[in-house]
């Protein structure tokens, strides 16, 4: 049997003060999977959490676009090739759980309205969402990747979107292979600043060099000094097919945290 294992972060500069935040969504985490809960039901359920808390720019706790309208993306990729993702979605707290149930539609991603509509079609409750300004510029979006009993691996991500940016702006979060990437294997996510992560195809290029040989640490650490650019804030938190997950950022404040399972 695999051990199972999570790991979450609340943004590449969110600071210390959310750890225990951040400990929380893994504990959510461990509870499903120690439970024998799927990678995917612990990934989403532990973002939830994070969306749910509004001290996080996700759900809930999303910032204010530059017209003053509060937009949602949220992603999810499996180790067996599966991915949803929503981009700039209103009236939904919870993108994370409108993402995952595309996994098994014919079609990746939804946007805007036509994702709300979709969502309606499929029972998903509308909620307001009020929105709030920015944190003093904190990239403070969230991410958890899982490994449950059979090896499985699952990635959620989830933000607002970076403040002050105007409404048809897209970041990393929803995009394959930036704000995220899972193959057999390996799950990374990335968060900060969203054109920086999207240039580098950063979660992408984690996993690949660490799938090529290199280790997951040593590519992680690559990544950040060689393809991210110089004064771009970022973080990346991943999981390989053993062990605890493991969290990165070129900023000392990120908050993440990590469980595994007992042999």
């Amino acid at each position: 049997m695999v051990q199972p294992a999570a790991v979450a972060h609340g943004g590449a500069g969110a600071g210390p003060e959310r750890q225990p935040n951040i400990e929380a969504a893994v504990a959510k985490a461990a509870e499903i999977l120690s439970s024998g809960g799927s990678a995917v039901e612990a990934a989403v359920e532990s973002c939830v959490i994070l969306e749910d808390d509004p001290v996080f720019n996700a759900g809930t706790g999303s910032v204010f676009r530059t017209d003053g309208s509060v937009l949602l993306d949220a992603s999810i990729q499996t180790s067996d090739g599966k991915m949803g993702f929503v981009i700039a979605m209103e009236e939904t707290p919870n993108p994370i759980r409108v993402a995952a149930e595309l996994l098994d539609e014919g079609i990746n991603g939804l946007t805007g309205g036509g994702a709300r509509d979709w969502a309606d079609e499929r029972g998903f409750d509308r909620g307001p969402v009020e929105g709030r300004p920015p944190h003093d510029e904190v990239s403070d979006t969230v991410g958890v990747v899982t490994r449950d009993r059979t090896g499985a691996i699952a990635c959620a991500t989830s933000t607002g979107g970076c403040s002050n940016r105007p409404p048809g702006r897209v970041g990393d979060v929803p995009l394959p292979g930036c704000g995220f990437w899972v193959q057999e294997g390996i799950g990374v996510g990335a968060t900060g600043i969203g054109e920086a992560i999207t240039r580098a195809l950063l979660s992408f290029r984690v996993a690949d060099r660490a799938i090529g040989g290199d280790g997951l640490e040593e590519s992680m650490r690559w990544a950040l000094e060689e393809t991210v650019e110089e004064g771009a804030e970022v973080g990346i938190i991943a999981l390989g097919s053993e062990g605890p997950g493991i969290g990165l950022s070129n900023r000392p404040n990120m908050p993440w945290a990590t469980w595994c399972a007992d042999e």
